[in-house]
């Protein structure tokens, strides 16, 4: 059963589709229903869009499209910052949300809460800061001006893992270029960005700039929107197999894209790191978010001098995690998001351990309600287990050796993903050699956490294209035009 208070705030999340700028049902009267994943209990019943739906949404952001792109940029700074201090304000209100729909433990979802907002923050700040530059052509001819313009009318796959975050990461720097959007939230976390679609609004954003579809029928309702040839942009965070066939559907339209796509991080710790560092870091970068996260380490590869110390000590830490529900005290794993993310970590373990692998801490399911999985460490891993190749996004910590600094870098490299790499080493030469390297866009050297609005997000092979956040952010959502123009003299 839930709380009052937890009740209250469901019930404050609008439970329609936003279609410009207006709360609607769908088309067909179809619903889709959210449970709490500790629980197994639904916790609202919100509208599931149809291809229609859809099509409406993109109608609306291409007839605000014309008048949000003329809107000055220190104005959509402005709203942005408006909401960024809105979302401050209510933090606790998004945070108990996230929980409540996703399972993370509410301290982290406080942590995502703040992460997210920095994007609204950051990109308020870069909206004024779209430029150009002019100049004379080297023959002396004519005068280069090179613009810079928004794309177009964007639409927005985010995942369910961080809720907030992965909203806030695409939508602030569309509207900053001053682009419109389309928002397809992962259908089993929707209710966070219904909240915040509602605060962009009360934030200043004109109706249609922004438009939320929550849907059960994701392929069906999106195709159509991805292969109109109004559509510019097309942004998707998750899995590296849904983004082949989106990008399949992009090609048609030659759309702008940007994925984000899946994992496989090293964590790799030299004989000479520092072990209370790589201990932390290792606890951070493996069980953020119950390990449901694309950056989270998945092969940790520790030199033979010093594994048996590593494992102990992570050990000693991972079993004193308390499992809970996420809004109790002291939570540290939560609940995984549904009955097939544990049985995918359970089969990931025992595949490893028939490989010659041992269990050092957890290693199985516990018994319900909700979908918890103990937090896990395995260790004596090998290459032929599927842990190795596969993301594993639940809270297991797989560990493997090795004796010098080819094999680690041999080791961190073989796999078909390159999102980010993490590397604890006292020595400066050899982190710098690490970051020539390794095959990852992102990289942790002494730290186990990468994230942050002010940094270009987003990987190498098959991890993704192009970038989200930093200086780099803004112009995934832009498009250049050069003029050459007549020499004034």
């Amino acid at each position: 059963m839930t709380h009052p208070r937890e009740t209250e705030l469901l019930a404050s999340v609008p439970d329609g589709l936003y279609v410009g700028g207006q709360w609607r049902a769908a088309s067909d009267g179809a619903t889709l229903t959210v449970q709490d994943p500790s629980t197994g209990e639904v916790i609202k019943t919100i509208a599931s869009a149809t291809p229609e739906d859809g099509i409406a949404a993109l109608d609306a952001a291409c007839d605000a499209f014309p008048s949000w792109a003329a809107t000055p940029s220190r104005e959509r700074g402005e709203i942005l910052r408006r909401a960024f201090d809105l979302l401050t304000e209510r933090a606790e209100d998004f945070a108990l949300l996230m929980t409540l729909e996703m399972g993370k433990p509410l301290a982290e979802a406080r942590g995502e809460v703040k992460y997210g907002a920095e994007f609204l923050r950051w990109f308020a700040e870069e909206a004024p800061r779209i430029a150009g530059r002019y100049g004379a052509n080297p023959e002396g001819t004519g005068r280069t001006i090179v613009s810079q313009h928004p794309v177009g009318p964007c639409f927005l796959i985010t995942p369910w893992n961080f809720p907030l975050a992965m909203a806030t990461r695409k939508i602030a720097p569309a509207l900053a270029a001053g682009c419109t959007v389309v928002i397809k939230p992962a259908e089993l976390t929707p209710l966070t960005t219904l909240a915040f679609a509602a605060l962009l609004e009360e934030a200043g954003v004109p109706g249609g700039v922004v438009n939320v579809l929550t849907t059960h029928h994701s392929g069906a309702m999106s195709e159509p929107i991805i292969r109109d040839p109004r559509l510019r942009k097309l942004s998707f965070t998750g899995s590296t197999s849904v983004g082949i066939r989106l990008l399949e559907q992009a090609a048609s339209g030659v759309l702008r894209t940007s994925m984000e796509l899946g994992g496989n991080a090293p964590f790799v710790v030299f004989d000479d790191a520092d072990l209370d560092k790589a201990v932390d870091g290792a606890i951070a970068a493996k069980f953020r978010n119950i390990g449901q996260a694309c950056t989270a380490a998945n092969r940790f590869i520790v030199h033979a001098s010093v594994a048996e110390e590593f494992a102990v000590r992570v050990t000693e830490r991972v079993a004193a995690m308390r499992v809970g529900r996420g809004t109790e005290d002291g939570v540290a794993i939560g609940p995984l998001i549904d009955d097939r993310a544990v049985a995918k970590a359970d089969e990931l373990v025992t595949d490893a351990v028939a490989h010659g692998a041992t269990v050092l801490a957890g290693g199985s399911a516990v018994e319900g309600p909700g979908t918890f999985y103990l937090p896990t460490v395995v260790s004596g891993v090998t290459a032929e287990a599927d842990i190795w190749r596969e993301e594993i996004f639940g809270p297991v910590l797989a560990i493997a050796t090795f004796s010098d600094e080819d094999e680690a870098v041999a080791l961190a490299n073989d796999t078909e993903y390159g999102l980010v790499s993490y590397v604890y080493t006292e020595s400066l030469s050899r982190g710098q050699r690490m970051i020539e390297r390794l095959e990852t866009g992102m990289m942790g050297l002494n730290v186990g956490v990468v994230s942050n609005a002010s940094a270009p997000f987003g990987g190498w092979k098959m991890s993704g294209l192009g970038r989200e956040g930093g200086a780099e952010g803004i112009h995934e959502y832009m498009q250049t035009k050069y003029t050459m123009t007549e020499s004034p003299a």
